[in-house]
């Protein structure tokens, strides 16, 4: 080993890149199985006739309701999580704008997790494929 440590600094920087490569591979791979089963709902959502609903977002601080142009199916009690008809997931809550109480507000899509609530103060969490089936289970 040199006497300045660079061979402990260059293992210690591989490592750490190979712990961050594990965790993007980790995380890519979560990212299809949730899509498979945000695909798999719609089809089946489809499939039993599940009526759409134009989807509303709420204020981040609860106290306001926006339009959206989004049609689909909510997922969750609280209705704060959707996916549309096109099969991409949606968080429901947005800033409290006064664009978004003209205009109506646009929530973009984001990956669908895994494990719903996860890491969430309230420690409910719940796993995606179990809250699809609940969901369409109620209208069945």
């Amino acid at each position: 080993m040199g006497d300045d440590g660079t061979d402990w600094q260059k293992v210690r920087q591989h490592a750490v890149l190979a712990h961050a490569a594990a965790a993007e591979r980790r995380r890519l791979a979560e990212q299809a199985e949730a899509a498979t089963l945000v695909s798999d709902f719609v089809a089946e959502a489809r499939r039993r006739g599940l009526a759409t609903t134009r989807l509303v977002a709420r204020s981040s601080d609860g106290r306001a309701r926006y339009r959206t142009r989004l049609h689909g199916w909510y997922v969750d009690r609280a209705r704060s999580r959707a996916i549309d008809v096109d099969g991409r997931f949606h968080l429901l809550t947005v800033p409290r704008t006064l664009r978004a109480r003209l205009l109506g507000a646009d929530p973009q899509p984001s990956p669908a997790p895994l494990i719903v609530g996860e890491g969430g103060r309230d420690g409910e969490s719940v796993p995606l494929r179990a809250l699809l089936q609940r969901r369409l289970d109620t209208d069945s």
